[in-house]
């Protein structure tokens, strides 16, 4: 069963950019796409730790600002010739709320 939280609004995020919200895990970084659609991922590339929320949003998928990483908004993964990957979350929107995935959150924090 899961716990939803209300952690903003869409409104609150400009087309193709990011906000980040914290939590007892760290720092999440929610992307908004030019199409409106909502991801969120942990704002730390796995290269040299980048905030990816400082990132260039494009299409479903975010470039570090550091060393030009791409990540699927997705599925975290990293994409091209790189490796590694960054932990997704879960979200929903229920009319212009956008909400996380409380329970996934706690998860992670007590691994």
């Amino acid at each position: 069963m899961s716990d939803w939280i209300e952690i903003g609004k869409l409104d609150d995020i400009p087309p193709r950019g990011a906000r980040c919200v914290n939590t007892p895990m760290g720092r999440i970084a929610v992307f908004r796409t030019g199409t409106d659609e909502v991801y969120a991922i942990e704002d730390r590339c796995p290269h040299q730790g980048g905030p990816l929320s400082q990132g260039i949003v494009h299409g479903a998928q975010v470039t570090c600002p550091l060393h030009n990483w791409v990540f699927s908004l997705e599925t975290g993964l990293a994409q091209g010739a790189d490796e590694g990957a960054v932990r997704t979350f879960a979200l929903k929107s229920d009319g212009e709320r956008i909400l996380m995935d409380a329970s996934m959150m706690m998860a992670v924090a007590a691994e």
